[in-house]
């Protein structure tokens, strides 16, 4: 159970956002004058344009602002297109926090045991662990994979250590941040792995590869991102070369019972609410990806629910944003991370409540 401190921080950091959007209406830049509309918007290759008019006022007006404001706080669904803007400015803000307190990997950790501190280390142990559970061992030798696409790839430390893993391996990374992606291709090159690892901004639905390309697609919490599930896991099947692995690890949402319509009401209250401040389309369950893929024509399907595994991983994060260094890095990087803040406390409480799981599906795509 979340304990009643825990209930107090929540109460208290969403007055607190809910100051940071009063300011914002209060503080609209003069370089905007009200008689214009000017609307700055954050492309997925990382340009930013500038358009205006002179028919509105609400786009840097008081009223957009209070719009804004009314959708966080309801927890309005965005549509496609600010999702995939929002994902990118959310991740060019928050990347560089998160490393400075956690290091290259922007992922959950393993918890065996459950009692472990060492949380960076289990960051590395569950890319390993991973891999074992899908392959079934942990030195494949000679059957190891050469190519791997890391799809939702953060700054890169999945990619790096896998091909640091196997030998004679190269990773291609994609990601809709070009903070993520520059900071990636930095520390492969700091490692000595520029010529084995290399990162690129990319949509996962449209991925600029050829069909059949990789042995190992890896997608390591970023299928929660995707929109649209079925051509996401589309993609996944085509990059993926004949007899090639897929591994998708990935937040869900609880399988439904048999006869049951839907999460309750509540549930889907704080998926909503989680979706707004980490820029996420409606969830889905592990059962609906292993459909999807069955669809796909995937074999060796197999599925398994880790939530009991990453547990302590989020009391971890919490935890560790309650010093001064991370509290002037939350403030620096703006209202969407600390929204994303506030936020972990809601994931935490999803958890506990047993509606959000942390699913793994692994198959491989037909050799003919």
């Amino acid at each position: 159970m979340v304990n009643r401190s825990a209930h107090l921080s929540a109460a208290a950091i969403q007055l607190y956002l809910l100051l940071i959007q009063a300011v914002t209406v209060t503080s609209l830049s003069p370089s905007h004058p009200t008689s214009l509309s000017s609307r700055t918007t954050v492309r997925s290759n990382g340009l930013r344009t500038t358009s205006s008019s002179t028919t509105t006022t609400s786009l840097f007006g008081v009223r957009s602002t209070l719009s804004r404001a009314r959708d966080s706080i309801f927890a309005k669904e965005r549509t496609d297109a600010d999702l995939k803007d929002g994902i990118a400015f959310f991740y060019d803000r928050s990347s560089k926090l998160w490393e400075d307190v956690w290091g290259e990997h922007m992922h959950h950790g393993y918890y065996v045991p459950e009692d472990r501190t060492d949380h960076v280390q289990a960051q590395i142990d569950l890319i390993d662990e991973v891999l074992k559970w899908s392959y079934g061992a942990d030195d494949l030798g000679d059957g190891s994979p050469k190519t791997i696409v890391d799809v939702g790839c953060g700054i890169g430390g999945s990619s790096r250590h896998i091909v640091r893993k196997y030998p004679g391996s190269e990773a291609r990374g994609i990601t809709l941040s070009p903070y993520q992606a520059n900071r990636g291709n930095e520390l492969a090159k700091e490692q000595g792995l520029a010529d084995r690892a290399s990162f690129q901004v990319a949509d996962a639905l449209n991925m600029p590869f050829e069909d059949s390309s990789f042995d190992l697609v890896w997608s390591l919490e970023s299928g929660e991102h995707m929109p649209d599930k079925a051509k996401f896991v589309n993609e996944l099947m085509r990059v993926a070369a004949p007899g090639g692995r897929i591994i998708i690890v990935t937040w869900c949402h609880r399988d439904l019972e048999k006869g049951e319509p839907s999460l309750s009401r509540k549930e889907e209250k704080i998926l909503a609410k989680i979706n707004r401040a980490y820029y996420l389309p409606k969830w889905c369950s592990v059962a609906d990806y292993v459909e999807l893929l069955e669809k796909e024509g995937a074999v060796d399907i197999k599925r398994e629910d880790w939530s009991y595994i990453i547990a302590p991983f989020w009391k971890a994060v919490i935890k560790s944003s309650l010093n001064l260094r991370s509290v002037i890095g939350l403030m620096k990087s703006g209202f969407s991370t600390i929204r994303g803040a506030y936020a972990m406390l809601l994931m935490l409480r999803g958890f506990n409540a047993g509606v959000i799981k942390f699913g793994l599906i692994t198959c491989t795509k037909p050799e003919t």
